[in-house]
């Protein structure tokens, strides 16, 4: 099988457009397997060298593509497992697409059956914007801005909003509406609930207290704003169809890093992915 070795080539010791080009074509010529198995600790040594100012304009598209393809040749369509930013994930990697946009990239992934610290969500479509990739040790991820697209359903909703100390116990009826429970006193109501522009409007269907019907006229909606969540995400809208809460959100700015040759050998041998 053929090899390749850095060391080999006949270049100027220094880092050159040039230069540049040149190793970007050497590794795209091959597969993903021999572009990371084929390369030794001495391939990561000029990337080790990055953040002395010796970056040149191609080496980000080469990093990024060696990334993205060997990512989605290793896991596509099986099972990939993650650490991004102290969070665990597992799910099946069905899309993974990078594209450069301007001075910078976009990607997109489709994850299926995921679990996101131990919480079920059905299908999530992540699309980030403004990707940069800023090569060194460690090497830096980060995107202007990113949107997310999932389903989750009704039951894993309310099971994970039951992880929040709520006054309310919240259960699924078998038509998709919500039955809640208040945990001190004698009250039980069955309401409906969307998300718009990162508020939570609640209608009160219909109610029961100490086992008495609730007029209807005391009934109503309320609308109220929604607490922090991660990476100061905002639920931009979120429906109820049957058993099934389909979610939009918008995270701003976010960054992370990852060790190359940690993510090379993740990749190799199929183990999980560390973003940090």
């Amino acid at each position: 099988m053929a090899t390749f070795d850095p060391r080999s080539w006949s270049v100027p010791p220094l880092w050159s457009p040039l230069r540049a080009m040149d190793v970007g074509k050497k590794l795209l010529d091959q597969s993903w397997a021999t572009q990371w198995v084929a390369a030794t600790a001495a391939w990561v040594d000029p990337v080790a060298d990055l953040g002395a100012g010796t970056v040149t304009a191609l080496l980000p598209d080469v990093l990024m593509t060696l990334l993205s393809e060997g990512i989605l040749s290793r896991f596509g369509g099986r099972a990939i497992d993650a650490t991004v930013l102290g969070h665990e994930l597992h799910a099946t990697l069905e899309v993974l697409k990078v594209r450069r946009m301007g001075a910078h990239f976009q990607s997109k992934t489709v994850l299926a059956g995921l679990r996101w610290d131990g919480h079920p969500i059905e299908t999530v479509t992540v699309i980030a914007h403004g990707v940069r990739l800023v090569p060194g040790v460690p090497t830096r991820l980060r995107a202007a801005r990113v949107e997310v697209a999932g389903t989750v359903t009704t039951a894993a909703l309310l099971q994970w909003l039951g992880t929040r100390q709520l006054e309310w116990s919240l259960a699924a009826e078998p038509d998709g509406r919500i039955r809640a429970t208040h945990r001190r006193r004698r009250i039980t109501a069955w309401v409906d609930a969307e998300i718009r522009d990162g508020a939570l409007t609640v209608e009160v269907l219909k109610a029961r207290w100490s086992g008495l019907p609730v007029p209807r006229r005391m009934l109503g909606t309320s609308t109220v704003p929604l607490a922090e969540l991660p990476f100061d995400a905002r639920v931009v809208q979120g429906t109820r169809a049957g058993d099934l809460v389909h979610f939009r959100a918008e995270v701003p700015a976010v960054s992370a890093s990852f060790d190359l040759a940690e993510m090379r050998s993740a990749i190799v041998t199929g183990t999980a992915l560390i973003l940090f």
